[in-house]
């Protein structure tokens, strides 16, 4: 077998889909439990105890923990090898705008970025797994994993912990309503085989000089003006240094200088992201900008010191994986359920994983323009069409049977 082909497997036996669909309150239920008692990154630790009993109530033992973390196998009838799903639950340090009855009973944090309905379409995928544990030629790991939203990530502690231990393909999968400018509905998917999201980095840059009064700027070393003129000069990162087919962002988030407007502050700080697909791409941005930032600052007869720090990897989906997806959505949903997907800027802790080990990473589409589901991600008025959550329980499931069949 060629590593692009794609085995039948015994779930086509299975559907999968209805079996999900006949969960759907208790999957919902699980999902707005957790919406309601939202928990930041590395601080899960309410929802590793009330996840860790669910899972425990469907038969799975041992169930692993670390702090805000947790895993469980099931296992079939033969010692085969190890599949993993992958699903988060941190929330989001953001005020709660949707407009629904479940909202969030903790000020100031919100699963903004669908994180409750990752977790309860895991332990969905396990329950349907349970189901049929006799049919599996190996086992299946479901990793519940803190801390997605912040680095350095939950994905390598847990990987440290032997998470990974025996593991040969991985699947995970995150809610979204848009795939380009295009909605992405409750029933729809996409997946992109090769480079799908970006290494999320970012940097910080202090422009000293010598603070002054503003009618008499020319016994200063004014920070403002050179700070203008770096953040003008970064445009030109991707524009004249990165190929023009390849995809690169550089963004100025943040700049801050300055109290009052008759005085030439001796500071000015800026923050911002730089978006890649490819170590070497990453690589020469980073330079250039260290090159341009330090010209232009002493240009002006000031000082910059530049910080950068590498968030996530690219996260890149395997040929095999993503085409036994494919197969999996196309058996269960219909072709025209999975939707031409294109890589996004974003990034995403699950890069870890599938550096350690090949898999597929897809997007479930959660819109719904009659329920105002059409916020994107990270919006205080996100919310979810929740007739999504059992076909994501169902293609995870699919996805590690298929996985399974080799």
């Amino acid at each position: 077998m060629t590593e692009t082909e794609v085995p039948l497997m015994d779930s086509e036996a299975f559907d999968l889909l209805s079996e999900a669909r006949a969960m759907s309150r208790e999957i919902t239920g699980w999902r707005r439990h957790l919406h309601e008692n939202p928990e930041l990154s590395f601080e899960e630790v309410e929802a590793t105890e009330y996840l860790g009993k669910i899972l425990e109530g469907l038969g799975l033992h041992p169930v692993r923990r670390t702090k805000t973390g947790l895993w469980a196998d099931i296992s079939g009838h033969a010692d085969g090898p190890t599949i993993l799903i992958r699903v988060d639950m941190d929330a989001l340090p953001i005020q709660e705008e949707a407009a629904v009855s479940y909202r969030s009973r903790r000020s100031g944090i919100m699963h903004a970025c669908g994180h409750d309905g990752h977790a309860a379409m895991g332990v969905g995928a396990a329950k349907l797994l349970m189901a049929h544990r006799a049919s599996l030629p190996g086992r299946v790991r479901v990793l519940l994993q803190p801390a997605e939203e912040k680095l350095p990530g939950g994905a390598p502690q847990m990987i440290e912990a032997g998470v990974l231990d025996g593991v040969q393909e991985a699947v995970g999968l995150h809610l979204i309503p848009f795939v380009g400018q295009r909605l992405l509905r409750a029933g729809e998917v996409s997946v992109v085989e090769g480079a799908a999201m970006a290494s999320p980095d970012s940097y910080r840059v202090v422009v000293r000089g010598v603070g002054g009064h503003g009618a008499m700027p020319h016994l200063a070393r004014d920070p403002v003006p050179a700070a203008a003129a770096i953040v003008s000069t970064l445009q030109t990162i991707v524009s004249r240094n990165v190929s023009p087919v390849t995809p690169a962002v550089v963004t100025v988030g943040s700049i801050h200088g300055g109290e009052a407007d008759n005085v030439i502050p001796p500071e000015v700080t800026m923050t911002g992201t730089v978006r890649t697909f490819d170590d070497a791409t990453r690589s020469l941005a980073e330079t250039a900008m260290r090159r341009v930032i330090t010209e232009t600052a002493a240009a002006f007869g000031v000082l910059a010191e530049f910080t950068y720090e590498r968030g996530y990897p690219v996260l890149v989906n395997a040929p095999h994986a993503t085409r036994a997806f494919q197969a999996v959505t196309g058996s269960l949903l219909g072709d025209e359920a999975l939707v031409p997907g294109e890589p996004m800027m974003g990034g995403e802790d699950f890069a870890y994983i599938l550096r350690k080990t090949p898999g597929v990473y897809f997007w479930l589409g959660c819109a719904n323009e009659e329920l105002g589901a059409v916020y994107a991600n990270h919006d205080p008025r996100f919310m979810i069409d929740e007739s999504a959550l059992p076909v994501g329980s169902a293609l995870l499931a699919a996805t590690a049977m298929r996985l399974l069949a080799g």
